[in-house]
């Protein structure tokens, strides 16, 4: 042999040597059981805890054959073939079953070392861990449920009944502005659906899979409103949570943030919100540490913000802030086109909440319905179906079933209109016979049809006719 070479000889030898001892100086305090094979398999280095649950001392291990220790061991072939054997089920000659990694060392195209680690010394602690992480994951599900049940948006465009010409616009609109990052105002009367609105406008958008945080500004007292906004620091206050509070705008970040009747917001809270938009920041109670947030204000209010703004009790600039997108929703007295598919829509969900079978709204009371101007827009019209599939004894919502003061309004029929039709006035008078005989036996059908003197069968194919 040269000089040379036995001088590289001696030198790779050395530096086999000193990494060997490196190694194990590092392995040997681990508890994880590693090992360290040369290109032949033998054992250069094993650490204290892989000696041990092979049920050896670690120096009778050093330079064996790793066969000679384990007959089912795979190294050999890693060594071989050069590749990984990584997240193994091992069943090892002493009767363990584990999980283990076989890494080659390749330099040049050379295995030049073998790494081996168990990962779990039991098989069962294995079977352990992914039983605890199905049930961390099933529990992790559980609380993205209730997250969204607390936080999330309910409501989308297919759930906003209406198909008049007023509601088609707005819901054109809605769905405009949804695709931007403007803030939006929602003006409208009570009960004309602007919470809807902003649970739709929220899942259309980009934000969908981000909080949707609900704020009622007039529900909350004006001297708890700041720190249910923004929160508070520990210690902010006497009674303060330990730990502090996290606010609204908080749990919005990244979403939308509704602000329900911002128009009843005391002026000392418009400042503060004002910061917040402008800023897209604030501070919590009690604390000086600013938290940047990226949220979508969506607010909405019953009363004029212009007229406030004149009155000296709502920010001008507040409002331009918030009018960048404004949408003014119908009251239902403009939209009587919409009023047959809702009242259904609502006895139908109402009628399974009350444990009601109530299917039928007859005519007549449509009619009563349709005429009444329903200053409490739709959720008087909940109100008013609720009460009257209360009084239902049968499957139809009859006249009676409605309050006086919606009955007592003259109900406009077709024969008001021009001269109609021979057939169409004598439908019309059977339709009102039949609905005011419904009404007379209370929606007692076979009772109705010995009345009118038509079979049963009869009755009702006018009854489907008619709508009754």
């Amino acid at each position: 042999m040269k000089a040379s070479e036995h001088h590289l000889h001696k030198t790779d030898s050395f530096i086999t040597d000193y990494l060997v001892a490196t190694l194990e100086k590092l392995f040997d305090p681990i508890p994880v059981p590693i090992i360290l094979v040369d290109d032949q398999a033998r054992i250069k280095m094993i650490n204290s805890v892989f000696a041990s649950y092979l049920g050896y001392e670690k120096e009778q291990l050093i330079g064996k054959h790793v066969a000679d220790v384990d007959k089912n061991t795979r190294f050999p072939y890693v060594l071989k073939s050069k590749k990984s054997e990584i997240a193994w089920k091992h069943r090892f000659e002493n009767g363990h079953t584990a999980i283990v990694h076989r890494i080659p060392v390749v330099e040049d195209g050379d295995v030049k070392f073998g790494f081996g680690m168990v990962l779990f010394q039991d098989l069962e602690e294995f079977k352990d861990i992914i039983k605890e992480n199905k049930l961390l994951e099933t529990e992790l599900i559980h609380i993205k449920k209730q997250l969204k049940k607390l936080y999330g948006a309910t409501y989308s465009w297919e759930t906003i009944i209406g198909d008049s010409e007023k509601m088609i616009q707005v819901k054109y609109m809605g769905r405009k502005v949804a695709q931007t990052h403007s803030n939006v105002l929602l003006l409208g009367e009570s009960g004309t659906g602007k919470e809807l609105f902003a649970h739709a406008i929220h899942n259309d958008s980009r934000r969908t899979h981000h909080p949707f945080v609900k704020v009622n500004c007039a529900a909350i007292p004006s001297n708890l409103l700041e720190s249910e906004l923004f929160g508070y620091a520990e210690g902010a206050f006497t009674g303060a949570r330990k730990g502090g509070k996290i606010g609204k705008f908080e749990l919005a970040n990244g979403g939308s943030i509704f602000l329900d009747e911002i128009g009843d917001m005391h002026m000392d809270m418009q400042v503060k919100l004002l910061r917040v938009l402008q800023e897209r920041e604030f501070e919590k109670v009690g604390d000086n540490k600013p938290i940047t947030i990226d949220i979508r204000v969506i607010a909405a209010t019953n009363k004029n913000l212009r007229e406030l703004v004149n009155e000296g009790t709502f920010r001008e600039d507040l409002y331009y802030r918030l009018n960048v997108m404004t949408i003014e929703l119908p009251p239902l007295r403009e939209r009587r086109g919409d009023i047959k598919d809702l009242a259904r829509l609502l006895v139908n969900k109402l009628s399974n909440q009350l444990g009601k079978y109530v299917t039928t709204i007859s005519q007549e009371t449509m009619q009563y319905l349709k005429n009444y101007d329903w200053p409490g827009n739709v959720r008087e019209l909940e109100n008013i179906l609720e009460r009257a599939i209360n009084l239902t004894e049968g499957d139809t919502i009859l006249p009676m079933h409605l309050p006086s003061y919606i009955t007592s309004q003259k109900v406009r029929h077709v024969s008001d209109g021009p001269i109609q039709a021979l057939n169409e006035i004598i439908e019309e008078a059977e339709r009102v016979a039949i609905s005011r005989c419904l009404t007379y036996t209370n929606g007692n059908k076979l009772k109705t049809a010995k009345l009118l003197h038509i079979s049963r069968s009869s009755l009702y194919d006018k009854i489907e006719k008619y709508d009754l």
